[in-house]
């Protein structure tokens, strides 16, 4: 019964992961069209864009004091429609403070949403006793593609927002309500045991059961922002890069973020069994390596099929990154883990607020092919924070995975 209880809380939690990741391709893919809906200027759509993941910080922190009162299961439960309800704001409003109003609930809603998505993903992991977190992410990958082709639909028909969201929130908010009722937090079935390689399989020496210590977490908190400079490069530059710097045709440019989010999911899909087999710091570094050599492909390339070369290495070494810094913040912190987690989420806006700007200054000022070196040496500095992520012979599954019996009671 329990193991069934686990599995519908597993496939709860994916759909979740999957329809944030459709709300927030459904946002991003179509700004051009928010913009001209609302008469936002050039000059005013950076503070718009701005502030969503600004408040979506402050959700995360909010997030942290809330789950102290309620599960994160009732937490989810309830910010997930309002993800989706601010979206069919956005998209309903005229004026422009309907559309300041819907962009700071969706942008408070998300912090909110990402950090209870990812708490119940750490207690579900810890349950199983072994990797499935990069499922859960490739279920956003996923819902991001989808997200993106039904935006491509919707702009090639030249349907208006509220055409091409409605059916899309209509469908998705009843399947989120139902599913939560099966989401799982994991304390209430979970007592973590000692693991056949003799160890409670986290961090709890160092933790040692206290409040999160953020000296403890700093290193986490570097290599989340690290990791999304490295993402908001991709998806806010690669289209002009390709085009401006490596003269590549417009249809071309478009190519090497579908190609990013397909090589995330692919990555994201296979990943958890490479953390089983090697374990989180092989795996982090190896996808530090690889991110850092595809960004330094990026930056030489003659032409743009050698670029799109590099932004698919790009895929495959971040695709790793950002779940294994929430899996680490979890064993980091056994007894403080939805704390530390809300932290750690909150310099996933930090890096994608300060990446984009970052790049487009130093490309301005520069070069963009200079630019590029920013995040290939950001990204490469994971490997001095590589240890954070757990002790070299520690993992999940491949030998030390733990007997379930004992794990979930």
């Amino acid at each position: 019964m329990t193991d069934v209880r686990l599995r519908r809380g597993r496939a709860s939690l994916a759909l979740s992961f999957c329809a944030q990741g459709i709300a927030f391709a459904l946002l991003v893919t179509r700004i051009p069209a928010i913009q001209d809906q609302y008469g936002i200027s050039d000059g005013l759509l950076p503070a718009f864009l701005a502030g969503v993941p600004i408040l979506a910080g402050v959700g995360s922190v909010t997030t942290e004091h809330l789950v102290k009162r309620v599960a994160p299961s009732v937490a989810l439960r309830w910010v997930q429609p309002l993800v989706l309800l601010a979206l069919l704001g956005v998209a309903a409003g005229g004026r422009m403070w309907q559309a300041a109003v819907s962009l700071a609930v969706f942008g408070l809603a998300v912090g909110g949403l990402d950090a209870c998505m990812n708490m119940l993903a750490i207690s579900l992991q810890r349950a199983y006793g072994r990797s499935i977190i990069l499922g859960f992410h490739a279920a956003f990958s996923l819902g991001g593609i989808v997200g993106a082709s039904l935006a491509w639909v919707g702009a090639h028909w030249d349907l208006s927002l509220v055409v091409s969201y409605l059916p899309v929130v209509l469908v998705l908010l009843p399947l989120c309500l139902a599913g939560s009722r099966w989401y799982v937090d994991g304390e209430a079935a979970v007592t973590p045991k000692v693991a056949s390689d003799g160890s409670d399989g986290s961090e709890s020496d160092a933790a040692g059961g206290k409040p999160v210590a953020f000296r403890l977490l700093l290193p986490l908190c570097l290599v989340m922002a690290f990791a999304y400079i490295g993402d908001s490069t991709v998806s806010n530059w690669s289209a002009k890069y390709l085009q401006d710097v490596l003269g590549s045709s417009e249809q071309l440019s478009t190519v090497p973020y579908n190609v990013y989010m397909v090589t995330t999911l692919l990555g994201r899909a296979a990943g958890d069994h490479g953390v089983r087999r090697f374990g989180a710091v092989a795996v982090v570094r190896a996808g530090a390596v690889l991110a850092s050599a595809g960004f330094a492909v990026v930056a030489v390339a003659p032409g743009p099929w050698v670029g799109m070369l590099g932004f698919t290495m790009l895929g495959f070494g971040l695709c790793v990154i950002v779940p294994q810094t929430y899996a680490a913040a979890g064993r980091l912190f056994p007894h403080a883990s939805d704390a530390a987690i809300a932290r750690l989420n909150v310099f996933n806006y930090v890096g994608y607020l300060f990446g984009s700007p970052l790049v487009g200054g130093v490309g301005g000022a520069w070069s963009y092919r200079g630019a590029m070196l920013i995040p290939m040496v950001l990204v490469l500095l994971t490997l001095v924070y590589a240890r954070s992520f757990g002790a070299e012979g520690a993992r999940y599954g491949g030998g030390h995975e733990r007997p379930r019996t004992v794990d979930v009671g």
